[in-house]
């Protein structure tokens, strides 16, 4: 596999489309960070990450939040930016905003992997990684 953030935004989208409670997702540095993001903006009700004594990768469980009343998903969009084949960077000031501020994009910066809000505030520039909304 090329795209390991890739396949982590298909398995929450697969899981959304398929009305589950938990997705289980291999474990690594970067899908966790962009998991305590999602869970710090809100698009998903919790996660616990679990270390795999046997493989040594561990996984993250992941509850997804789904709306009480219509039983639609919290998450509307989740899509790749930045593909191994094309990275895509932009400075603090041409970071996109996604639907005039209501949604997020994830961006990999020298000082960790942020929200496009938070590294506007530090001034700094990365890598797109994702948009969420």
């Amino acid at each position: 596999m090329t795209d390991t953030i890739a396949d982590f935004l298909t398995r929450i989208r697969n899981a959304q489309m398929a009305r589950y409670r938990v997705v289980e997702i291999p474990a690594s540095k970067m899908r966790k960070r962009i998991t305590e993001l999602l869970y710090d903006q809100g698009y998903i009700l919790r996660y616990k990450f679990e270390d795999d004594v046997h493989h040594g990768q561990g996984l993250i469980k992941i509850a997804l939040k789904y709306n009480p009343e219509n039983k639609e998903p919290v998450i509307r969009e989740l899509q790749r930016i930045s593909t191994p084949g094309l990275r895509q960077y932009r400075k603090a000031h041409e970071l996109p905003r996604i639907i005039n501020g209501l949604g997020v994009t994830v961006v990999s910066t020298s000082k960790g992997v942020m929200t496009n809000k938070r590294a506007n505030e530090l001034g700094v520039g990365g890598e797109l990684v994702c948009y969420v909304y």
